[in-house]
């Protein structure tokens, strides 16, 4: 089994392009800063750099609300691959494929830690200002309990 889940801060905003051709879908690749457990002899905290690249809808979500600094969690699969560069050596590659992603922190703990003046966006971002509010959507009056997902 592949599966890796990795929790960390985007390094800088994610690098967005687009493939060509008819079906043209949205390329993402962003690198988080991974915290390890243990420290260095001096105390420091260390940190694995760890590229990532996400497809299409995930591509697009992370083109639309991501940016430097913000706290994800990363499920995906690690994926190797080679290329000649153009000097003729053979370069490695190591990425994960992001197969879903999560904020990891509140948009309020983002903002609160943020000292810079950069924009900040959520998962909310496009719902009408009397939702966002305290983070529950208002029920219609009406709806009956079977009409909702759940019990």
């Amino acid at each position: 089994m592949n599966k890796v889940i990795l929790v960390g801060r985007l390094t800088r905003d994610p690098d967005i392009r687009y493939t060509q051709g008819d079906n043209s879908m949205a390329v993402a690749r962003y690198t988080l800063a991974v915290d390890r457990r243990r420290t260095s002899a001096d105390g420091q905290r260390e940190a694995d750099f760890i590229g990532c690249v996400a497809f299409g809808r995930q591509a697009e979500f992370a083109e639309r609300y991501l940016h430097q600094g913000t706290k994800l969690v990363v499920t995906g699969r690690i994926q190797t691959g080679s290329y000649t560069n153009r000097d003729g050596q053979k370069v490695y590659t190591t990425d994960v494929v992001v197969e879903d992603q999560e904020f990891a922190e509140s948009k309020a703990a983002s903002e609160g830690r943020q000292q810079s003046s950069a924009p900040s966006y959520s998962a909310r971002h496009d719902m009408p200002s009397d939702d966002i509010g305290d983070g529950f959507m208002n029920i219609p009056d009406g709806v009956e309990d079977e009409g909702l997902p759940f019990n």
